[in-house]
């Protein structure tokens, strides 16, 4: 049985409609465009948050020593987040026409939300510069990721035709 927007109870489908869920899809990346756009992603991710640990102890000397820029601490945090966003992307590409359209929205949504411990951690009593750098770190991944992902492995127009073979 194909899934349809139709399959769907009559209250959800304009909110689908709304999210481009139409379960009619351009072609999919390819897994090779997966495993290299997530790897793009990991390793681009780790260097924008070594990248702004270091700016950020360099105007800020008073977190140099900020338990959360360690790189065992935010490394792990950032691999696993980047691992389950390109999980993400796949998905988006096989239930949307227009997934670089969905997956923009829901990194913003993602973001925001994961912004929220930092506030929280600040609310405790973190300080407040160390927490803004954590909030960068946060937004230099969304950036990367979505880029890494809607770039290296996009989503394909025409869908592929299957070759035969002339003997």
């Amino acid at each position: 049985m194909k899934v349809t927007t139709e399959t769907f109870p009559k209250f959800i489908r304009p909110l689908l409609r709304y999210f481009h869920v139409d379960f009619d899809p351009p072609r999919p990346p390819s897994r090779a465009e997966l495993i290299l756009a997530s790897s793009v992603a990991i390793v681009g991710s780790l260097v924008a948050d070594m990248a702004l640990v270091a700016v950020g102890t360099k105007i800020f000397p008073s977190v140099r020593d900020y338990g959360h820029f360690q790189f065992s601490d935010y490394a792990k945090l950032t691999v696993i987040g980047v691992i389950i966003a390109c999980c993400g992307w796949p998905f988006v590409t096989r239930v949307s026409s227009k997934p670089r359209w969905l997956y923009y929205r829901m990194a913003i949504v993602v973001t925001i939300v994961l912004l929220a411990p930092d506030l929280y951690i600040w609310h405790q009593g973190q300080p407040a510069k160390g927490v803004a750098v954590l909030m960068c770190m946060h937004l230099a991944i969304a950036l990367v990721t979505y880029n890494a992902l809607v770039r290296i492995a996009p989503t394909h127009r025409f869908r592929r035709q299957a070759r035969t073979r002339s003997t």
